[in-house]
C-alpha cells in the first residue's frame, strides 16, 4: 500500500476517485487503484461522462446494440452506459463497503442536469435510478439548489442514499444537511430505520478559479481552503449539536463532509494543495486521477485541519476587504456549476447520439 495515501486513510479520511470509464475497469486500473492507493470510494458527474464517451470507442459497441432497441432514448442509453459502468465499480469497492458497515465502498450516479429547478421531476427520476442500478453502494447525487433541498429530503425519507452535490459555501452546506436530517426524523416519526447514508459535496477550487484574477497574489489559492475550513467547523459543530445527537442516539449515521474539485487549477501553485490542506479525519476527499498519483508520488500529510476552522475566518475577512463577497460568489459559483454541468449534459447526449447514428446498423 502506498504509504502517503495510506498516511490519509489513518487519519481517518476517505479517499475516492473523481473519475470512471469503462478503460478503468477493462484494465483493471480502478482496482489497482483500491489494492494499492487506499480507495475506497468513486464520484462522477455529467463532465466525466462526456470526457469518458467522447473520447476513443470505448463504448461505441454498447451503443451500437442499445440503438437497436428502439426504444431506447438518447438518456436511456446514457444511464444504460453509466449504470453499467456504475455497477462494476460498485462490486469491486463492496468489499470496502462491507469492511465499514456501509460507511465507504461508494459510487455517485448523477440525475439529469435539466431536473436542477424541478423538484418532483428529481425526486421521481431519482427513485427510478436508484432502483435500476440496484446496489447498495450507490449514491444518487441530487444538487443542493433550491428545487434539490426539496428533492434530498424526500428522496432521504423514502430511503435513497444521497451524493449532495454542487454545495459551495457553510450556508448550502447547513441547508443540504437539514434536508437531509428532515428526511431522517420523518423516517424516525414513520417508525423507519434512520440509518439512510449520505455525503455533502463541498467544491473547492472552483472558488479560486473565480477569485484569483481579483486578488493580491499573498491571496491567491487560500479562498477555497478558507471556505472549507469554515465549513469543516460546521459541520463538527453539527455533529456535536443536541439535534443530531437525538438522531445518532436512534440509530442515524451522519452526512459525511466530501471535498469536491480538488484537483489544482493553478499551475503555479503545488498539485497536491487542496489534498494537504482538507486532510481531516471524518471526510472524504474525492480526487481526479493526475492529483491521486500526485499525491501518492510526493504528497505529505501533516496536522489535521483545525476543528475550529483555524485561521478561516482571518482569511475570508481578508478576501472582504478586497472586495470579495464570499456569499455572492457563493450563489454564482453554485449556479454556473450547474450551467456547465447541464452544458456537458446536452454535449453527452449528442455524443451519443452521433456515434449511435455511426455505428447502428440498419434496420433488418
Amino acid at each position: 500500500m502506498n504509504p502517503n495515501t495510506q498516511a490519509l486513510h489513518e487519519l481517518g479520511q476517505s479517499l475516492w476517485l473523481d473519475n470512471i470509464t469503462r478503460r478503468l475497469l477493462d484494465d483493471g486500473t480502478l482496482a489497482t487503484y483500491i489494492a494499492d492507493l487506499s480507495v475506497t470510494g468513486l464520484t462522477s458527474n455529467p463532465t466525466i461522462f462526456e470526457h469518458a464517451i467522447g473520447q476513443g470507442d470505448d463504448y461505441d459497441s454498447a451503443i451500437a446494440r442499445l440503438a437497436r432497441e428502439r426504444h431506447s432514448t438518447i438518456e436511456q442509453i446514457f444511464f444504460a452506459l453509466a449504470i453499467n459502468d456504475l455497477r462494476r465499480a460498485a462490486d469491486l469497492l463492496r468489499p470496502a463497503f462491507d469492511a465499514s458497515e456501509g460507511v465507504d465502498g461508494w459510487v455517485s450516479l448523477e440525475v439529469s442536469p435539466l431536473l436542477a429547478d424541478d423538484a418532483d421531476a428529481t425526486i421521481a427520476a431519482a427513485a427510478q435510478l436508484h432502483a435500476t442500478a440496484a446496489r447498495d453502494n450507490l449514491f444518487i447525487k441530487i444538487p443542493g439548489t433550491a428545487a434539490g433541498l426539496t428533492a434530498i429530503e424526500a428522496s432521504i425519507f423514502a430511503g435513497i442514499p444521497v451524493n449532495v452535490t454542487l454545495l459551495f459555501s457553510r450556508e448550502q452546506y447547513l441547508a443540504a444537511v437539514d434536508a437531509y436530517m428532515r428526511g431522517i426524523e420523518r423516517r424516525i416519526d414513520a417508525g423507519l430505520d434512520p440509518k439512510v447514508a449520505s455525503v455533502a459535496s463541498l467544491f473547492i477550487s472552483r472558488w479560486d478559479v473565480a477569485a484569483n484574477k481579483e486578488v493580491p497574489t499573498d491571496l491567491q489559492n487560500r479562498l477555497g481552503i478558507a471556505i472549507a475550513g469554515r465549513t469543516y467547523r460546521a459541520y463538527r459543530e453539527l455533529l456535536a449539536s443536541d439535534r443530531w445527537q437525538a438522531l445518532a442516539k436512534a440509530g442515524a449515521r451522519p452526512q459525511r463532509l466530501l471535498w469536491a474539485s480538488t484537483g489544482t487549477k493553478d499551475p503555479a501553485a503545488p498539485d497536491t494543495l487542496y489534498i494537504e490542506a482538507l486532510a481531516a479525519p471524518d471526510t472524504i476527499n474525492t480526487m481526479p486521477e493526475k492529483t491521486l498519483h500526485a499525491f501518492a508520488d510526493h504528497g505529505q500529510v501533516g496536522e489535521p485541519m483545525a476543528v475550529d476552522g483555524g485561521d478561516a475566518d482571518t482569511v475570508l475577512q481578508a478576501f472582504a476587504h478586497v472586495g470579495v463577497d464570499a456569499d455572492a460568489l457563493a450563489a454564482r459559483l453554485q449556479h454556473e456549476g450547474a450551467e456547465s454541468f447541464s452544458t456537458s449534459w446536452q454535449a453527452l447526449l449528442t455524443q451519443i447520439e452521433d456515434k449511435r447514428a455511426a455505428v447502428a446498423e440498419p434496420a433488418q
